[in-house]
């Protein structure tokens, strides 16, 4: 289940909106996703994992153990559309498997989705009536994708310990490693299964070293990461994935 609160703000993509330092929260959450026990319904999820919500506060899911996307428009919380996968496993084109990330593209009004279990990056119109995805990126273990306002797309590799950045546009576009590269380790230079990731404005790379335990800072051009937060207490961070950063504090 997925929740929020009737004062919340959504962070999606580079935190465009702002929370109030003193902002107050309710108490209780509101349903806007889910919440009927797990199963392959458009009332139900089993293991979400990636969330994206774009300006008309539309929710994407990732869901993941059914291989599909799921859409919730504002206001709709009794069923969701499949807008992505639906089919079973697979890795035909309109197949997805163990999907863990998905972002809304504004500017060609599609999704990309981490395909992680067929290793590819791919993109889906959401346009009506679309029955399958194209490859943007391939042979690549990728768990989590961000992108810039230059529309550089992010994705970590798992499987090569490293975030790498592509152009999106590019007909053969080429992919810089822009954190990691340096093998499976603890080192500054270093990642041990990069999850999810946030850009900021300035393009510095925020990655959510799982096994690390901890959230590394990547400055644009270095080539050794800074704790953005570490563990300071055994088990504080030791399952640290997704990362929302409130543009109050990346400015």
């Amino acid at each position: 289940m997925i929740s929020i609160t009737n004062n919340s703000y959504y962070l999606s993509g580079l935190a465009k909106i702002n929370i109030p330092v003193n902002a107050n929260w309710t108490q209780q959450g509101v349903s806007i996703a889910g919440g009927h026990g797990n199963g392959n319904g458009t009332n139900q999820l089993y293991w979400p994992h990636g969330i994206f919500v774009d300006d008309d506060q539309t929710v994407v899911i990732v869901d993941h153990m059914y291989h599909r996307i799921i859409q919730w428009k504002n206001g709709h919380t009794t069923n969701g559309q499949i807008v992505a996968g639906g089919k079973g496993l697979g890795n035909g084109s309109n197949r997805l498997d163990y999907p863990t990330d998905v972002l809304i593209d504004e500017e060609t009004d599609s999704l990309i989705i981490c395909d992680r279990g067929n290793k590819r990056v791919v993109r889906w119109s959401r346009c009506s009536g679309t029955t399958q995805g194209e490859i943007l990126i391939d042979n690549i273990d990728c768990f989590g994708i961000a992108m810039d306002e230059q529309r550089y797309l992010y994705a970590s590799d798992v499987g090569k310990w490293e975030v790498r950045r592509y152009q999106l546009g590019e007909k053969n576009g080429t992919l810089v490693v822009v954190a990691g590269g340096n093998g499976k380790g603890a080192k500054l230079n270093q990642l041990n299964d990069p999850y999810y990731l946030f850009v900021d404005r300035q393009q510095n790379v925020y990655v959510a070293d799982y096994k690390n335990h901890r959230v590394m800072k990547w400055t644009k051009g270095e080539k050794e990461g800074l704790w953005s937060l570490e563990e300071t207490v055994w088990g504080m961070l030791r399952h640290s994935c997704r990362i929302l950063m409130d543009s109050l504090l990346i400015r």
